[in-house]
């Protein structure tokens, strides 16, 4: 790519060659896909009782299951969306993404039973591994190493943003819709829709104003797999391998607060307040949209941070913040009251320090030639956390209680925070990063 002078947006340093509607693009991609993302499985309650009929005493069984499956796919596909992405560049994967959320959202509330709802979440979960893999990368390719931190922290905001939508406005559609005359069944499937074509839109958005450039040093036509072993390969730097160890527990936070958070208050509104599906998705609503703005005002706080301590310093704060935030959920038993707020703004909290801080040490440890395999493995990292809390959190929500997911959460924290202080003395930063990281301890 050509080297022009640099350019700055809200305060980013812009890479050489990238413009500012790239990165105004790269934030919109931010806010749909994450917004996509965290409406689906919090809607998931309301599809199991309102269109399948699923029980109550199964639907966390069945939660996790779908979790799980989807973790599955994900397992599957990240590293190979990784490398893919090396060789043919970042945007095609970004826009198939997009289209694979809308065609799972589309067809969700049309399916007859669990078994063709595991499918379609399947499909789903293939676009958000790509949507998960990609935002990464370019949020880290479209900017300086200087402002690489503050970049994830306003990904993180844009993010937040999106989730907020997702769970204080989109989630109500169907409630909007039943208010209006229609039956449940009809205002799933109508509200669902209505939202598939807006991803579509977006798919089209990002094909337009995502940059079209290759990426500086990158691999040409090495082969896939070898591009995926690089990506395997680079866990043996101890950096990496805490961002790896990180990137596992924050999305398993993320899965536990879009999908059982809401089963949560949704389970306890409707067998305890004798609520319907649609006001009780719209109190689950509420609680986790407290959650996200938390979230979207903490992010540019660990940004900062990320810009301003050593990397791997403020991946274990972060994670220290998040193990406590999640065990907490041990103190509510009614997450309808006022405890729960309480709870809901330290999970928010939580929740964003550990998806903002571990990109950032990846990009500071990955070769800029391989980071897409890079991002793909971490992800990956992300999945298995997502599938480990998924179905041991589905199993112990029903059988133990329903802040079981958020505990497993927790605990898991806590020993990434250890692995973290026992390697943050052998962090080494590349060459090209050193002179915008603190200095060693």
């Amino acid at each position: 790519m050509a080297v022009t002078p640099p350019r700055h947006v809200l305060g980013l340093q812009l890479a050489d060659g990238i413009g500012r509607g790239n990165m105004w693009a790269c934030l919109s991609m931010a806010f749909a896909s994450t917004m996509i993302i965290s409406f689906l499985p919090a809607a998931q309650p309301y599809i199991l009782g309102a269109v399948i009929g699923v029980g109550k005493a199964d639907q966390g069984k069945v939660v996790g299951l779908l979790g799980v499956a989807a973790e599955i796919a994900m397992i599957a596909s990240l590293v190979w969306y990784g490398a893919l992405a090396d060789r043919h560049g970042r945007r095609p994967i970004v826009v198939a993404g997009f289209a694979l959320c809308a065609l799972g959202t589309a067809l969700f509330p049309f399916a007859a039973n669990v078994t063709v709802l595991v499918v379609l979440r399947v499909i789903f979960a293939l676009g958000v591994a790509a949507l998960n893999a990609m935002l990464s990368t370019v949020a880290i390719d479209y900017v300086r190493n200087g402002s690489r931190g503050k970049s994830y922290g306003l990904i993180g905001l844009f993010s937040g943003l999106g989730a907020m939508l997702a769970v204080l406005g989109l989630i109500r559609l169907p409630e909007i819709l039943e208010n209006g005359g229609m039956a449940p069944v009809g205002a799933a499937r109508v509200s669902f829709l209505i939202i598939a074509a807006a991803v579509l839109a977006v798919a089209a958005l990002m094909w337009f104003t995502l940059s079209k450039e290759g990426i500086p040093g990158g691999p040409g036509r090495l082969p896939l797999p070898r591009l995926v072993r690089e990506g395997v390969t680079l866990a043996r730097d101890p950096g990496v391998a805490l961002s790896y160890a990180a990137a596992f527990v924050a999305r398993a936070d993320l899965a536990v607060v879009a999908g059982f958070l809401s089963l949560w208050v949704v389970d306890h509104a409707t067998s305890e307040r004798g609520m319907s599906g649609a006001e009780a998705l719209a109190r689950a609503g509420a609680v986790v949209g407290v959650a996200q703005t938390v979230a979207v005002l903490a992010a540019p706080l660990f940004g900062w941070l990320g810009d301003r301590m050593r990397r791997q310093d403020v991946v274990i704060l972060a994670q220290a913040v998040a193990a406590l935030s999640y065990l907490s959920t041990l103190l509510i038993s009614d997450p309808l009251g006022s405890g729960m707020m309480l709870v809901a703004v330290l999970i928010g909290l939580g929740e964003i320090a550990g998806i903002t801080t571990a990109g950032p040490l990846l990009a500071q440890q990955a070769p800029a030639g391989v980071r897409g395999s890079a991002y793909g493995v971490q992800t990956l990292c992300g999945a298995l956390g997502i599938l480990t809390v998924s179905a041991l959190g589905g199993l112990l929500y029903d059988a133990w209680r329903p802040a079981a997911p958020f505990v497993v959460s927790g605990t898991l924290g806590l020993l990434v925070v250890a692995f973290g202080l026992v390697v943050r003395r052998r962090v080494t930063p590349l060459p090209e990063s050193r002179q915008s990281v603190g200095a060693p301890a």
